[in-house]
């Protein structure tokens, strides 16, 4: 089929009349686009829960553990009595 032949074949199916649609379809859909919309919102507050979360823990760790701090060395014994 070359590109003219299924522009033709497109267009034949585009000026089809369209099919009567049942009339119980459009509620259904906006049911279940409401309820994907819901966990969807639901889904990005949780993400953004667990992310604000760890970034707390993370700031609190940093602050606690301190690693950008070297270590005090134990191999050189202290000095006393001078």
């Amino acid at each position: 089929m070359s590109g003219n032949d299924r522009e033709a074949a497109v267009r034949r199916l585009l000026e089809r009349a369209q099919r009567p649609l049942p009339p119980e379809i459009h509620p259904e859909a906006v049911r279940r686009g409401t309820r994907m919309l819901r966990r969807r919102a639901l889904a990005r507050r949780t993400l953004w829960l667990l992310l604000s979360a760890a970034a707390v823990a993370f700031t609190v760790w940093a602050l606690t553990a301190r690693p950008w701090v070297e270590p005090p060395s134990h191999t050189t014994p202290p000095l006393t009595g001078w």
